[in-house]
């Protein structure tokens, strides 16, 4: 498994920044780095808006981390990948596979 982690991608999460009105803004901050397995489970095309709205289901792999959400997401370069769901596949915390929804932020 550990060969199939060739991607370098960044895991994002939401954090909330004060605007200086009292108020804050939320965006999204690295975590941390990490090796990942990237694998397209699958893609469809819908229209949505008068538009064509295209969606990628992938499924990431990374070395087990504790604290993991369907909150947070990664980032590679501008691919976006928004976690759908986070599994330890075996029990064993070894590895974590998360379906990833690729597109803008949610």
């Amino acid at each position: 498994m550990i060969g199939a982690l060739k991607h370098r991608i960044v895991l994002e999460e939401q954090v909330r920044v004060a605007d200086g009105g009292g108020g804050a803004t939320e965006s999204w901050g690295p975590l941390a780095t990490v090796w990942a397995s990237l694998n397209q489970r699958s893609g469809q095309e819908r229209e949505a808006a008068d538009r064509l709205a295209a969606r990628t289901v992938t499924a990431i792999t990374i070395r087990y981390r504790d604290g993991m959400t369907a909150q947070m997401r990664f980032r590679q370069g501008t691919r976006l990948f928004n976690i759908r769901s986070v599994r330890d596949m075996d029990g064993r915390r070894q590895w974590l596979t998360c379906l990833c929804e690729e597109g803008s932020s949610s």
